[in-house]
């Protein structure tokens, strides 16, 4: 059965509705970045450009870069618009958009974010690189969708024990990464750990301006959460969704962070646009090895 015009909508030119994109404007290896302005700043490395659009938060560039092409694409803040995003590129390539039939034979993206966050462990200082080993999805988008079988339940309950996790919330989901990825980026230089993925900026991740929190002793037990090898290295709102919904989609997906503050400590980065500057290159370069 072809999909509804409503449940796959389509603009008049036939892209997909909020990426205005078109199967053949995108590479098979994609960088998200959170920030649009974020996007020319990872181009301006390349060789050539070949195709640039934006409508909303949604900008989107692909070009080459040392031979090999890629698509770099904003995604905006939060889970919701990731929900967005990977949805409509997996359309692009593994939906034929003129039977509305899903292929036969399905494609696997590379998608690769670089964003920038926080550490919330004193080993983890600020000017380093952080590389998402799992997402811990707080916010629970990913529950809307059938997630059996790329969770891991025993971190999953370890977590929600330690934390006392109230069962009005979400229940929290922990994803893997992508593993052949993770090979790829692996090097000294680069911390590795768990990234916690919330629903907002201000109360989901502990901030108070004038509201006061449920919990507000949630952050530091997080802090100090430790079950097996897992910890908790930083907060976000982007890696346990796109990690979720690329494992459920069948494409590999991973996480790279520039630390610019250390909670633990307090720091603060001096130079936060060269540490970011830094990950861009060394993202580009892992990526045509």
């Amino acid at each position: 059965m072809p999909i509804k015009e409503s449940e796959l909508i389509l603009n008049p030119d036939g892209s997909v509705y909020h990426l205005n994109l078109k199967p053949e404007n995108i590479s098979d290896t994609i960088i998200f970045v959170g920030d649009q302005d974020r996007v020319e700043k990872i181009t301006k490395h390349f060789d050539s450009i070949e195709f640039t659009t934006q409508k909303r938060e949604f900008k989107t560039q692909t070009g080459i870069y040392k031979g090999k092409r890629l698509t770099v694409l904003s995604t905006g803040i939060g889970p919701d618009n990731i929900d967005i995003v990977l949805n409509e590129l997996d359309a692009l390539v593994n939906i034929d958009l003129k039977t509305r039939k899903p292929k036969k034979t399905l494609t696997s993206l590379n998608i690769v974010r670089v964003g920038t966050s926080g550490s919330l462990q004193k080993d983890i200082p600020v000017n380093s690189f952080v590389l998402s080993t799992h997402g811990l999805d707080l916010n629970g988008m990913l529950h809307f969708y059938k997630t059996d079988g790329i969770n891991n339940e025993a971190v999953e309950k370890a977590f929600i024990e330690f934390t006392n996790w109230d069962t009005n919330k979400a229940r929290p989901i922990v994803i893997n990464n992508s593993k052949a990825l993770e090979k790829r980026f692996d090097e000294s230089i680069v911390h590795k750990g768990m990234t916690a993925t919330a629903g907002g900026f201000y109360g989901p991740q502990g901030r108070v301006l004038r509201l006061p929190l449920f919990d507000d002793s949630l952050n530091k037990k997080m802090d100090s959460f430790c079950y097996k090898d897992f910890r908790i290295v930083n907060f976000e709102m982007e890696t346990s969704a796109i990690y979720g919904l690329s494992k459920l989609l069948g494409h590999n997906a991973l996480s790279l962070n520039a630390i610019i503050a250390n909670r633990a400590n307090g720091t603060f980065s001096k130079y936060p646009k060269k540490v970011v500057e830094n990950l861009i290159q060394y993202t580009l370069d892992k990526l045509v090895e």
